[in-house]
């Protein structure tokens, strides 16, 4: 609705929405919409790519001066807080990724148990294992693959100063359950999923599972939702265990998300079920543009 009043374009700030193939599981747009409103950083990727925050930052900046030479005004949307975060406040130098470090440490994982692999981090950098739950299997993966590529701790390298970003403001709105109960906010959750079935979420899964160089080692398979069917795929649970833990894992998603949105600096926070959200969110914006021209 925003589009309609602003000349807005989107920069998308999800991590599955990025790769292509992956249309119902990760909520994207349709292409109607798409069409109506440019969207950038989405269906970008094939799936056995994977795409770093440092990578994002990059991708986003370039995005953000180009729509504003054009007087555009650029909007991130998204939930993946780490790419906010990467955006506004920066990133430590952390060596790039090395796939091959990373493949095996992912195997090592689904063979012996993430738990091993936590353990083993907690041994050489509890600093960070502190930080990362033992279940998290991408950011454990990361810290054991930084420690060996460069022989020195995650914690040393996040505790070097950051490189300076562009001088760009950001307007933070978080849209979250301020007078949504944490039932209702469930509810929601469950329903949206099981939509996702009857639209096919399933079929689209078989599409990537039938790929062999596709796997659970890569973050795109990893996603909520798409991790869980490719076990049902793989006949290690039931059509039911599927479902109710694909569940139980956004739920998981989302209130770290809130948590992540409690600590949020500058957050102007409105109830996503609020039923005047649009106007109130359209008055941010204008109140913006009188700030910008007295």
């Amino acid at each position: 609705m925003l589009a309609k009043h602003l000349p807005i374009e989107i920069i998308n700030v999800d991590s599955a929405q990025i790769y292509q193939g992956m249309d119902i599981g990760t909520g994207k747009p349709s292409y109607d919409e798409r069409a109506e409103i440019p969207h950038h950083l989405m269906d970008m990727l094939d799936p056995k790519t994977a795409y770093s925050a440092a990578e994002f930052q990059k991708d986003a900046i370039a995005l953000i001066t180009d729509i504003l030479k054009r007087n555009k005004i650029p909007l991130l949307v998204g939930g993946t807080m780490l790419y906010f975060k990467a955006l506004q406040e920066g990133l430590s130098l952390l060596p790039a990724c090395d796939s091959a470090v990373r493949m095996r440490l992912a195997k090592e994982g689904e063979a012996m148990g993430w738990e091993v692999l936590y353990q083993k981090l907690l041994e050489k950098d509890p600093l960070c294992a502190k930080r990362i739950s033992p279940s998290d299997p991408q950011r454990l993966s990361r810290a054991l693959e930084v420690l060996e590529v460069t022989g020195k701790p995650m914690s040393f390298w996040l505790a070097q100063p950051k490189p300076s970003l562009s001088n760009y403001r950001f307007i933070n709105i978080g849209l979250i359950p301020i007078q949504t109960s944490r039932s209702q906010l469930h509810e929601r959750i469950e329903k949206r999923f099981d939509m996702m079935l009857e639209q096919g979420l399933i079929a689209e899964v078989e599409k990537l599972f039938a790929r062999i160089e596709l796997s659970l080692s890569l973050p795109s398979i990893r996603a909520v939702g798409y991790r869980q069917i490719w076990y049902y795929l793989l006949k290690h649970i039931t059509y039911e265990e599927m479902r109710e833990k694909a569940i139980a894992a956004t739920r998981q998603l989302a209130k770290r998300q809130l948590t992540w949105l409690k600590s949020w600096p500058n957050l102007m926070a409105f109830d996503f079920l609020d039923p005047q959200l649009f106007e109130k969110v359209n008055e941010v914006f204008s109140a913006q543009q009188v700030a910008e021209n007295p």
